[in-house]
């Protein structure tokens, strides 16, 4: 085992450190010796022993008869041969839910028909809820228990200082470590979900069980219209895989690097035909990948066959990657992504498709980290794609990320100058989560693919360690000047366009259209505000819409229709490509 703690007894740790257990009858057990351990380790292990066992003989007198507790929380958790018939590693988390809390929201989203908790998972839009412990293992073999502690990595508090009471607990490995990008998958292994009155009197047992099978990623969610539902058959025959190894980003790498997307073409498309269409490159938000796509490429689909969007083929790209999303900008971190969009995969495409091959035919659209990379991309390439609509972008002028001014003096991302906390996560005007929850909890979730670190990864300089410098300090919150510094100079949207108006203005005047609530669910109204402004005072063509009262999760909806600004932007996209046609559709006004 490897547990490292800063907090308790240095010398219980030490104990639990080396896999060393003591009874009432002063058994010393389980000393583990890995092949690889050198004559040194071994020796260090012994020495813990021998000072066990001594201080035990010391103590044998003050004993009691019942077996004594560390104060620290720990949970033994075993490998079952039924989910894994070879030794294998990850991340190890453990949630623990309050009893009655889940019962009750269980049964108020069946409404009522049950209270049965079958899943215990972090929740970033009630962060506190849900309490989470972690540690890595590595070579855990079918039948070993591995102990994990609940206090030493934990959110929001350790597991000792939860209040006495029923919780519901489930341990889950976390085999390739995407937790923290799109929570547990295909191959992650998991525990049933256990009722435990806290704290026990015994150190509990979870059993790693079962294997999580591959969703069918054809599969659409229970809320998608029945008339979408019916063409997912004929838009799946229409959409195309895209699998393209980038030789930059291979050669950044030193491994084969593969640009993953999907490619839906209108209906009625006909490859031999002379016929071109104008292009949708679309981006996906945080959390999205190829897996997951089918639900907008089915919408646009079944839009297109009925006439409520124009004609278009539009091209899905994965922009995510181990460590997050790389956002299609170029980075030394993870390497040339731009470049190898605008110069190997898109001429690729095109070569293929009968695409425009223009730039008032090539069009950028995405949502939330999505629409900051076609908000990047447009600005970065003016030359290449004709406009963006970009929805709910993240933050475009580090003035204002997510609230907090970044290059204030002495700024720090979890207070503001006053003390108070600075919010996250808002529903209108309750505060569900504030920016130093989110961060701890997305440290324990594991050290890749959470959304701050993705930041990191695109934004940030590279250390000495070749891990990007961290913006801000994870425990104190912390601004680092000389990184923030570097994330401006680099890719702070506003003023790379306040610097450099006078080279872009030619071929990006007018292509800027933003969407965005003014009650965004992660304050990202904000940071839009502030790039209208330095395009404004640069006197520069640009569309700016501000929704009123609209969050993050419902900017498109018109009505009834919830994709009916999503529709809005294609016609408003095929007016720049096609400004004689006479096909036009009649849409409501953005409200």
């Amino acid at each position: 085992m490897i547990l490292r703690s800063d907090h308790g007894n240095q010398y219980f740790n030490d104990l639990i450190q080396h896999n060393v257990w003591y009874t009432p009858t002063l058994r010393v057990v389980a000393l583990e010796i890995e092949p690889s351990f050198t004559f040194l380790e071994i020796r260090m292990r012994c020495r813990w022993i021998a000072a066990a066992f001594i201080g035990l003989l010391l103590s044998a007198t003050a004993q009691s008869q019942t077996t004594a507790l560390p104060a620290h929380s720990f949970f033994h958790v075993q490998l079952g041969n039924s989910a894994s018939a070879q030794p294998i590693s990850g991340r190890l988390l453990l949630f623990a839910v309050e009893a009655k809390a889940a019962e009750a929201e269980e049964k108020t989203e069946s409404d009522g028909k049950s209270s049965v908790v079958d899943e215990v998972d972090a929740n970033p839009f009630s962060a506190t809820q849900t309490s989470v412990a972690a540690r890595e293992v590595s070579r855990w073999t079918p039948g070993q228990i591995n102990d994990i502690d609940a206090d030493q990595l934990a959110f929001p508090a350790g597991y000792s200082q939860l209040q006495p009471g029923d919780y519901y607990v489930q341990a889950v490995l976390d085999v390739d470590h995407t937790y923290n990008y799109a929570g547990r998958g295909a191959g992650d292994l998991v525990s049933e979900v256990v009722k435990l009155h806290l704290p026990i009197a015994s150190i509990p047992t979870l059993t790693l069980s079962k294997a999580l099978p591959a969703r069918d990623p054809w599969t659409l969610s229970a809320s998608t219209p029945a008339a979408i539902r019916a063409l997912l058959p004929e838009a799946h025959q229409h959409a195309n895989l895209v699998e393209f190894v980038s030789p930059s980003l291979s050669a950044f790498w030193g491994r084969p690097i593969t640009m993953r997307g999907w490619v839906l073409t209108p209906p009625g498309y006909d490859a031999k035909a002379g016929k071109r269409y104008p292009t949708v490159y679309y981006t996906q938000g945080f959390g999205g990948n190829n897996d997951r796509v089918s639900g907008p490429l089915a919408t646009v689909y079944a839009a297109m066959s009925k006439g409520e969007m124009p004609p278009m083929i539009w091209v899905f790209l994965d922009e995510s990657s181990p460590t997050g999303t790389h956002e299609f900008a170029d980075s030394i971190n993870n390497g040339p992504w731009g470049q190898a969009l605008t110069t190997e995969l898109i001429p690729q495409l095109e070569s293929q498709y009968r695409m425009d091959a223009k730039s008032s035919g090539r069009f950028l659209n995405g949502h939330s980290s999505g629409g900051w990379a076609t908000l990047w991309l447009q600005t970065r390439y003016p030359k290449i794609f004709g406009g963006t609509w970009s929805t709910s972008p993240d933050p475009s002028d580090f003035h204002d990320f997510t609230g907090i001014d970044l290059y204030a003096p002495h700024a720090n991302a979890y207070r503001k100058p006053d003390g108070l906390a600075y919010p996250l996560v808002r529903d209108h005007d309750k505060v569900l989560g504030t920016f130093e929850q989110f961060a701890k909890l997305e440290r324990v979730l594991g050290t890749y693919g959470g959304q701050l670190g993705s930041f990191e990864w695109v934004f940030s300089p590279r250390g000495k360690d070749g891990l990007p410098l961290p913006m801000f300090n994870r425990d104190t919150g912390d601004i680092d000047p000389a990184v923030v510094a570097y994330w401006r100079d680099h890719y702070d949207i506003a003023f790379r366009l306040q610097h450099n108006w006078p080279q872009l203005k030619p071929d990006l005047d007018g292509k800027i259209h933003l969407f965005v609530g003014t009650a965004d669910t992660f304050y990202l109204d904000g940071a839009a505000h502030r790039l209208q402004a330095v395009l404004d005072g640069l006197h520069a063509k640009s569309s700016f819409t501000f929704l009123p009262n609209r969050t993050h999760f419902d900017l498109y909806v018109q009505g009834k229709d919830r994709q009916g600004l999503f529709k809005q932007i294609s016609w408003q996209m095929y007016a720049v490509a096609r400004p004689d046609s006479t096909l036009k559709a009649s849409l409501q006004p953005v409200q």
